[in-house]
């Protein structure tokens, strides 16, 4: 792999809840999980069930990561527990979101989450070093050297976070589980302003957004004029709905490439490099 380059790898592409079997076998059921290698460094965007599949393709490979949580509901975060790097000694493991101070910060929310009665282990069996990282949304995060992650805020009940990571030259926004109903704020604009790749949530369609008002989605039509508006490259259409099957989804990328060429509607395993 060349050390100046980004290749991102979906593991998880569905939204609210995993929906493995027959009619979602191309696009895939698990959620939301997506790796970003910028040279040797991995980024993961969520902890949905997708990041079971990529702990297995881990495994036994020491080495560190850092994991970034749009929000905590729970189809961003029930892989979690399941990433086996995390029960390995030697492994690094770095966690980081915004919004939890109300409750704590990251580390005792996700105490609450892995502990009884909705649990049978704790943190505390984790092998690996774990760091908990706290920030607010806005803050500018360098998490590495020369990689630099820019946060927005969300339009999403009890909060969510867009990120912009900058490597090398090029630019990868991922901006899951938000709402433009009441029009695109600024900031999320300003985030995804000429970004070569941008990963956004397009949970529903425009004739679908009315029963779901209020639910912190958009549809791959709002999708279309942000990534228009913002003069991005490449828009990947991402959190499918459960209810969307495959043959749905193979209907929306053909009228999404029709309307916006080039748009990726995004299937688990998929690699995308920029």
């Amino acid at each position: 792999m060349m050390s100046d380059s980004i290749t991102i790898k979906f593991w998880g592409v569905r939204g609210s809840v995993a929906c493995p079997g027959p009619n979602t076998v191309r696009y895939g059921g698990n959620t939301s999980c997506v790796e970003v290698l910028c040279g040797e460094n991995r980024l993961i965007f969520d902890a949905g069930s997708g990041l079971r599949g990529l702990g297995e393709a881990l495994l036994g490979q020491s080495g560190e990561s850092d994991l970034f949580f749009s929000h905590l509901h729970i189809d961003h975060l029930i892989g979690l527990p399941f990433f086996l790097p995390a029960f390995e000694k030697g492994n690094r493991l770095r966690l980081w979101a915004a919004g939890l101070k109300e409750v704590g910060g990251l580390r005792a929310a996700l105490d609450r989450y892995m502990s009884f009665p909705l649990f049978p282990i704790g943190l505390d069996q984790f092998q690996a070093e774990i760091g908990f990282h706290d920030f607010a949304r806005g803050d500018v995060l360098t998490p590495r050297p020369g990689i630099v992650l820019r946060t927005a805020a969300l339009d999403h009940p009890g909060g969510a976070t867009g990120y912009r990571l900058e490597f090398a030259g090029r630019s990868f926004c991922y901006m899951t589980d938000t709402a433009m109903d009441a029009g695109v704020a600024p900031a999320m604009l300003a985030l995804a302003k000429g970004a070569d790749c941008l990963v956004m949530d397009a949970t529903y369609t425009d004739s679908e957004l009315a029963k779901y008002a209020g639910w912190g989605h958009a549809s791959w039509q709002q999708n279309a004029a942000f990534a228009d508006a913002a003069g991005v490259k490449t828009l990947c259409l991402f959190h499918h709905a459960p209810e969307h099957d495959d043959d749905t989804l193979d209907r929306i990328a053909a009228e999404a490439s029709r309307v916006r060429p080039g748009t990726v509607v995004v299937r688990e395993g998929q690699s995308i490099g920029l």
